[in-house]
């Protein structure tokens, strides 16, 4: 019986592994190789020249298929956000997907995930984390190259003729919203609702879209399913790109409390502590762990500061962006060597200030109001839950300037912050 249990094991991951390259195989075009743009074209200094790396072409064409690739200067730049669910990473994106010259993608690692690992949301399994690795990184240089028919690959049911009304979150992205992918709305209408976008934008056809990803300067994609940074090397030392990773922090305490929120299936024996002061024996604590372990690795190889991210990372607190996010945009755009347009300004204006009236719209509503927002899950958290957080993520904690409460009291009294100033 043990015997059978390994096979059908061995089985399901060769299966996920053969899906996988079938994917690749079904959707890459014929490959040749292609020289490595020269360093004057792609402004990398002296670098040296390395092998000639491979690509599809287009009905068998070469390499003049991708423009992108012989790149001068003037370059797109590659934003990538690396964050983790319920940590702000919304609103992080939201502050690139308002600049008018970005092509935002709203987490399009889900349909690698739901495709390859359905029913894991984080599988711990070595062998179905390389597979969603491989994948993730291959699909991400494709949208860096403004190549949205790879994504096809993995989006359910397949779309047909280029066009589907799939795509994860597709409202939360401008470009997609606006002409010449969607009609539904002129230059006039800044900010469109993601639901109003999804309900008057016919289907999404993903020939426009490539059209509109390429006429933006640069490219920013959000991804919550890759645990560390060390996960990217491959993709930030591409010389084809141009990487710039902001990774985004936030307390643990914080994540917590909004995934009990907001995920109340997944995160219900947390719930059952939280309402009767008793920790249910079969609790998943591997729910909380894993985001300290990863949090604590990602963010000790970004401070570290190796020769592979150099001028390539930065480290943002949620918090910090709550309690002052105009002065921590500007920081972020300065990071990435863009002009802070106007619509950025007007949208954190818009979405960060805090109202009294029921009818407000805020999407964004837990950075609207100060610091004590950004630490509500300290009235919503149990002492013990939260004595529990810090003792399993207690080096992660110290290492991103959180503090720690001793006493009830101390974790309700708001006056006092738990954020240290960096």
């Amino acid at each position: 019986m043990q015997c059978s249990w390994k096979a059908v094991i061995l089985l399901a991951l060769a299966s996920i592994a053969i899906q996988y390259t079938a994917i690749r195989t079904l959707t890459s075009k014929p490959f040749q190789l292609c020289p490595l743009p020269s360093p004057q074209n792609c402004g990398l200094g002296g670098q040296e020249t390395e092998p000639p790396f491979e690509r599809g072409a287009a009905g068998g064409g070469g390499c003049d298929d991708y423009p992108y690739f012989s790149i001068n200067a003037t370059r797109k730049t590659h934003i990538l956000v690396l964050a983790t669910t319920r940590s702000g990473s919304s609103f992080v994106g939201q502050l690139l997907n308002q600049h008018q010259e970005v092509f935002y993608l709203f987490e399009p690692l889900y349909h690698v995930q739901t495709t390859l690992i359905p029913r894991l949301s984080h599988s711990r399994n070595a062998a179905d984390r390389r597979v969603m690795l491989g994948a993730s990184r291959d699909l991400l240089r494709s949208l860096y190259g403004c190549d949205l028919y790879f994504l096809e690959s993995y989006i359910k049911p397949t779309p047909t003729n280029h066009t589907t009304d799939k795509l994860f979150r597709r409202g939360a992205s401008r470009a997609l919203c606006q002409q010449p992918v969607c009609d539904a709305f002129g230059p006039a209408d800044v900010n469109v609702e993601e639901g109003d976008c999804v309900k008057k934008c016919a289907s999404l056809n993903m020939t426009l879209a490539t059209e509109a990803c390429r006429e933006k300067r640069h490219v920013a994609i959000k991804i919550v399913r890759v645990p560390e940074i060390g996960d990217l090397r491959a993709l930030v030392e591409d010389p084809r790109l141009n990487i710039k990773v902001i990774q985004l922090v936030r307390d643990p305490r914080g994540i917590l409390s909004s995934r009990i929120e907001t995920f109340r299936d997944t995160y219900r024996l947390w719930r059952i502590w939280r309402a009767t002061g008793r920790r249910p024996y079969n609790l998943d604590l591997s729910q909380l762990t894993v985001v300290c372990e990863d949090f604590l690795s990602s963010v000790s190889t970004g401070l570290s500061h190796p020769y592979w991210l150099k001028g390539k990372y930065m480290l943002v607190r949620y918090e910090d962006l709550a309690r002052n996010p105009l002065l921590k945009t500007k920081e972020i755009y300065d990071y990435l060597g863009l002009p802070l347009d106007k619509n950025v300004e007007d949208w954190i204006h818009a979405n960060t200030r805090g109202s009294n009236e029921p009818s407000a719209k805020h999407k964004f509503g837990t950075v609207r109001d100060s610091a004590a927002n950004a630490e509500s899950w300290r009235l919503k958290l149990s002492y013990d839950m939260v004595e529990y957080t810090q003792a399993v993520c207690q080096k992660v904690l110290h290492q991103l300037g959180y503090k720690a409460v001793k006493s009830v009291e101390e974790l309700k009294n708001m006056s006092l912050s738990l954020v240290s100033d960096t």
